[in-house]
């Protein structure tokens, strides 16, 4: 019996309509260390289970006479199965009477796990209520195995879909916290130190401590993962570990998971409450490390091409004039804008120019096919091409052949759009060329608004190319030349976006400045590539 009394800090409920049986049978359990619930019908015991499911106190098993008065025990098993909140609860029918193989067939049918002759010795019956013990709770503790491996693909999924760290971080908190049932912190290191903080959605962001504590945590967390790679569990107590991460206010010790990658560069911290067990040792979670190794292992390429994306920025910036610095062309007012995309975005070659010749002013707007580093390095290459061609020449049909030989000699798998115009200021004469790019949209003085006549292929295939188009600006007209991302979008026809940007135009107020704004304020939100924008205006 020795071997049966560790069994405790268990329930069990025994069903009988005999007193006499319910005390023996309870003595014997009691004497094992279990707790005892003693009911008299089918009737009581599916109150009993009613009110303790909504407690959350289930029994651990339940052991049912099969001769009950209102119903029979095979009955009372099979509704409580039928329950998916109680169909795991472990079934022990026993019985005086009904002895035969096909009751204890009956039984087993009905779900139950055992079945026990009665009168029976006290060993046989502890050591029936053990199995059925333990099998529920292999059982058990098997579908939660599945059910959490279940939420950590699903977190896993989620953090590699991330496009920036912030958003990975909250993805790898909401997953923790799912995976724990408790509130979840992540925090990313970048490559110069920099902190990306994430958590569970139940926790407000507004009341999370200071920056004094995120400083604390990083310091922290680098010296954990100095030297190191893979991941790494370990539990701070609440002194070193401030206060106010899982519940405003509340000093806890903290169980953190650091992963680092194999370089190094990227260390993630998954910081939850410190559980403890039974013999106050706090507890372990593999899946919480796995879940941290993964999130490093997308953050690195996350954040290096963050890195990438900044680079590209900064070089595209550099080399395009700013807006309040354009080059000075006389007897014309001129505006440039430049609009970089969201930050999920990748980097685009978008660019414009403006520049002096003898012949008048030429202006351009375009754009290298692909986003990345080398399309914006691309980019600067045309720029210093088209300056540099056009010290000798001005004509835009020339040119736009010049750049076109230029890319495929030196970037023979890059392609390029791009639309050039040349203005006499004097007389408002205006030669066009256009490789692949969206018409010069002219906004009349007079009202009205309509896109030059002007086409011609992508530059760097070498094809042929179509005269430049002529038209003619009289004062106060206003000529507008755009990159697609102010206005493609997905789903929608091109064709469309294009009418409704001349309809926009035409309705917007005089003046540069009035038209780039209405047209940003129009089409400018939360676009998917970069935009750039030059208008002028005879004087």
């Amino acid at each position: 019996m020795s071997g049966f009394a560790e069994q405790t800090d268990t329930t069990v409920l025994v069903v009988d309509d005999v007193a006499a049986s319910r005390y023996a049978m309870g003595a014997v359990l009691r004497r094992a260390g279990h707790r005892v619930v003693p009911v008299a019908s089918a009737g009581e015991a599916l109150i009993e289970l009613d009110v303790r499911l909504r407690a959350g106190t289930l029994p651990d098993v339940a052991l049912v006479d099969v001769g009950l008065p209102d119903m029979n025990g095979f009955e009372l098993c099979r509704r409580v199965k039928a329950q998916p909140l109680m169909a795991t609860l472990p079934v022990v029918h026993f019985s005086a009477a009904a002895v035969a193989p096909r009751d204890r067939c009956r039984g087993l049918d009905a779900g139950g796990e055992a079945y026990l002759t009665v009168p029976a010795e006290p060993q046989e019956i502890q050591a029936v209520v053990g199995a059925a013990l333990r099998g529920a709770r292999r059982r058990s503790g098997a579908e939660t195995l599945v059910q959490r491996l279940t939420l950590l693909s699903e977190a896993i999924l989620t953090v590699q879909a991330a496009r920036c760290p912030e958003e990975l971080a909250d993805a790898a908190g909401e997953g923790a916290s799912r995976l724990t049932r408790a509130p979840a912190v992540v925090f990313v290191i970048g490559p110069e130190g920099e902190l990306h903080r994430g958590t569970s959605h139940g926790r407000p962001a507004r009341a999370l401590p200071d920056a004094g504590a995120h400083d604390t945590v990083a310091r922290l967390v680098a010296r954990i993962s100095e030297g190191r790679s893979g991941v790494h569990s370990l539990v701070v107590p609440a002194p070193l570990w401030p206060a106010g991460f899982f519940r405003p206010g509340v000093e806890e010790d903290a169980r953190l998971a650091v992963a680092v990658t194999r370089h190094g560069r990227t260390p993630v911290c998954v910081a939850t409450p410190a559980r403890r067990t039974a013999t106050g040792v706090p507890a372990d979670d593999g899946l919480v490390a796995r879940l941290a190794e993964a999130t490093a292992l997308a953050a690195e390429p996350l954040l290096m091409y963050q890195a990438e994306r900044h680079v590209a920025l900064t070089l595209q910036h550099s080399f395009l004039p700013r807006p309040h610095r354009l080059p000075r062309l006389p007897g014309l007012d001129l505006v440039a804008r430049y609009v970089p995309a969201s930050r999920q975005a990748e980097i685009g070659g978008d660019f414009y120019a403006a520049l002096r010749t003898p012949e008048g002013a030429l202006t351009a707007v375009g754009d290298v096919v692909g986003h990345s580093l080398e399309a914006a390095t691309v980019m600067v290459e045309m720029r210093h091409a088209l300056r540099a061609y056009s010290v000798e020449e001005s004509d835009p049909g020339v040119l736009a052949e010049r750049l076109d030989r230029m890319l495929q000699h030196f970037h023979p798998d890059a392609t390029a759009t791009v639309c050039l115009a040349l203005v006499d200021p004097a007389t408002g004469r205006t030669l066009i060329a256009n490789a692949g790019h969206l018409p010069p949209l002219v906004v009349r003085a007079a009202g009205g608004a309509e896109y030059a006549r002007v086409c011609g292929p992508l530059l760097g295939l070498g094809l042929d190319r179509p005269e430049p188009s002529e038209l003619r600006l009289t004062p106060g007209d206003r000529l507008l030349m755009v990159t697609d991302g102010l206005i493609e979008t997905r789903g929608t026809d091109l064709a469309v976006s294009l009418d409704q940007l001349r309809t926009a135009a035409a309705d917007a107020p005089p003046g540069l400045h009035a038209l780039c704004d209405t047209l940003l304020g129009c089409f400018g939100h939360d676009r998917e590539d970069d935009i750039a924008m030059l208008a002028l205006r005879l004087e």
